[in-house]
This record gives C-alpha cells, structure tokens and sequence, in this order.
C-alpha cells in the first residue's frame, strides 16, 4: 500500500509521454530498490519474481499498458487494417502502421502504440472492443511476464 501512495502514482504520471526519456532508467532502478526494500533482499538480487509475487508492475509493463489503453480509449484516431484493405488477412485486426522515416515520429507514442497493439496476443486483442475485459486481460499478461524491456515484449510472440 505505501508503493502504491508513493511512489506508483508519481511514476505513472504522465508516462506514455516521458518514458523514452534517458530517465526512466534512473526510475527503474530506484522502482526495483523499493522492491527489494519491501521484500527484504540484497542490491543485487532479481526482482522479477518479486514483482510477480506483489503484482506490481515493472516500469515498461507499466508503460505497455499505459500506452495500450491511450490506443483503446482513443480507438477513433487509429484504423484497423480491415478498414485500409479489404483482403482477408491474418493481420486484418491489427492496427495500421503508417509509413514513415523520421526516427523522432517512430518514437512517438502514436506509433510506438499501433507497434505495441499489433504485438499483443490474439485472446487479448481480441477483447479491445470491452475495455473492462480488455484491460484486465491484459493486466494479467502483463503481471504473468513481467517484462523489464520493450524488446522482450517484442521477442514474446516470436519464440
């Protein structure tokens, strides 16, 4: 409960905007002190069980389901590929990925979103009509992984 008070709060401000900043290392880091902190472990101990066992949420699952939720509440900015083509497709429920080139725009969180979405599992993707369903579908993949990286999310599907 003190977590949540005080530290969770201040970390998700704002966090889908702020979370390719050099800081969220920094951030990290002083998240899994807290962790070993309330547990009771060594500096050097692994923390993702840990996070399992008190179903917090690393920084970037925290960001994955930060920014999937700005993609749901905000369905009407982003097509479905259905909606571009009207071949039958596997991918024909993923969310169109526009093309462009400038780095600084692929990082942004319009895209980094339509990426995150498009990596998700089917059953999850699925529910993104229900937003209650949706979010706690995901909230338990999330919590079930417990990702430290946006790479490792990316790497889930394709083992």
């Amino acid at each position: 409960m003190v977590y949540y008070s005080y530290f969770h709060s201040v970390m998700t401000y704002q966090l889908i905007f702020w979370e390719s900043s050099h800081h969220s290392n920094i951030i990290f880091r002083l998240q899994k002190r807290i962790i070993r902190i309330t547990v009771g472990k060594r500096g050097r101990d692994s923390c993702r069980e840990h996070f399992k066992k008190l179903r917090i949420l690393p920084l970037q699952s925290q960001y994955i389901l930060s920014l999937l939720l700005f993609v749901i509440n905000n369905g009407t900015y982003f097509k479905v590929n259905s909606e571009i083509c009207n071949i039958n497709t596997r991918n024909k429920s993923n969310q169109h990925l526009p093309i462009f080139n400038l780095s600084v725009y692929q990082r942004g969180t319009y895209y980094t979103g339509i990426k995150v979405f498009n990596c998700l599992p089917s059953q999850i993707k699925d529910l993104s009509h229900n937003r209650n369903q949706f979010k706690r579908a995901l909230k338990n993949f999330l919590y079930f992984n417990s990702f430290y990286t946006l790479d490792e999310y990316f790497s889930y599907n394709k083992i």
